[in-house]
């Protein structure tokens, strides 16, 4: 008990970056040799997150001077069926054991939610390391990202297309450009700014290379982040912005044909391999991956983009989060002609029941309503779910990392 008096909640400011970075590396387990491996020191590691808490907002608890527990969270932007919204990026949370199992984390995680909640960044998104702890703390699995082995002998043969594939530096603008083209039009993106391509790269090992697909116009529509390594090509990200694109960068990935005796690589559900190659006998392991909450269901509402229709559509509902009085209660969403919705806290009665967890997977695309109303995730009538199944589109959230 008088640990815990001594405890303060507060910011982590860039004075403590040395602890920051202690705590990160013992809760994630960072060796020397790991750091060795990717070509780091210690003090590069150090410097490296110092952008983090300059752009982010990071809490964390102290015991006098010594930072025992934190959360980082990044100010992101992700493209939710076409419409912006600034989400926050949880990451960085650990507690050091001696310090766990007295409820730190989880009064972080909630002043975390209400901060996110006044910069109006209404949805978070996370890797998680527990996918049943982030569940309780009302996050929801979103996307699943599929790991795949492709033999030499099971590459694509080569296609003709109208544009060519030309290798650049890993740092370069066309990267980051031909990324931002992408992000742009694709479900679930993040638009990466400096601090997102700052985490993005940190962990890369030197030999890292990028190759760009660029149509006959030189717009770049695509892009093969990659290593060689031991005779195996490893994809570490691949975008496209349409089969053309894909298909030269598959071409430029066959002809490594000589040189390597499979490619490892990874793609998500919306996405998948197998079915396009003529050897269709490939190794694919499928798992969950990032996971998302609502963190306003409100301000969510207010930018979420609903399928057109004919007519007005209802809806009346109790809703539940774990954690986050705002989110609990009765709600009405309205659903307009044009797909513009809008959601008002009620006290009418009602048999329908949906959970936060739910929703977040719900309205983003990766599990249908039909499918949690078969597994007793959203109660309601069938009308409603038919007017649900109607009203969201159905495509699953981008896989790639995020940060």
């Amino acid at each position: 008990m008088a640990r815990e008096k001594r405890l303060k909640m507060k910011r982590v400011e860039l004075e403590h970056l040395e602890q920051y970075n202690q705590l990160l590396r013992y809760v994630f387990q960072v060796t020397d040799n790991e750091l060795r491996k990717v070509g780091w020191e210690d003090r590069d590691m150090i410097r490296a997150k110092s952008p983090v808490l300059q752009q982010a907002d990071v809490l964390g608890w102290f015991d006098g001077d010594k930072l025992v527990s934190q959360v980082a969270v990044y100010p992101f932007k992700v493209n939710i069926f076409n419409r912006i919204y600034d989400m926050a990026g949880l990451t960085g949370v650990g507690t050091f054991p001696e310090y766990s199992n007295i409820g730190l984390m989880h009064k972080l995680l909630y002043q975390a939610l209400f901060n996110m909640r006044i910069r109006k960044q209404s949805i978070s998104f996370l890797y998680p390391y527990s996918i049943p702890y982030y569940r309780r703390k009302g996050w929801e699995i979103i996307s699943d990202k599929i790991v795949f082995e492709v033999n030499d002998y099971q590459l694509p043969k080569v296609k003709q297309v109208s544009g060519e594939v030309e290798r650049v530096d890993t740092n370069s603008e066309e990267v980051k450009e031909a990324y931002k083209r992408f992000s742009s039009q694709q479900h679930g993106a993040m638009l990466r700014n400096d601090l997102a391509w700052n985490e993005y790269w940190l962990w890369d090992y030197d030999d890292l290379n990028a190759a760009i697909y660029y149509n006959e116009n030189r717009e770049p529509e695509g892009y093969v982040l990659y290593w060689i390594a031991d005779e195996v090509f490893h994809i570490k990200d691949m975008i496209f912005i349409n089969e053309e694109a894909r298909t030269g960068l598959w071409n430029f990935i066959s002809a490594h044909f000589s040189m390597i005796s499979k490619v490892i690589g990874n793609t998500h559900t919306d996405e998948p391999l197998a079915f396009l190659l003529e050897d269709a006998d490939i190794k694919e392991t499928i798992s969950p991956y990032y996971m998302a909450r609502i963190v306003d269901i409100q301000q969510f509402i207010e930018q979420y983009h609903f399928k057109p229709d004919n007519r007005e559509r209802v809806w009346t509902f109790t809703l539940d989060d774990p954690m986050l009085l705002w989110n609990q209660g009765v709600f009405t969403l309205k659903i307009d002609k044009g797909g513009k919705g809008e959601i008002i806290a009620t006290k009418e009665k009602t048999d329908s029941k949906i959970d936060i967890q739910t929703m977040v997977t719900m309205l983003l695309g990766y599990k249908r309503p039909d499918y949690f109303h078969k597994i007793g995730r959203l109660k309601c009538s069938s009308e409603i779910v038919d007017m649900l199944e109607d009203s969201i589109e159905q495509q699953s959230p981008y896989f790639s990392d995020y940060y």
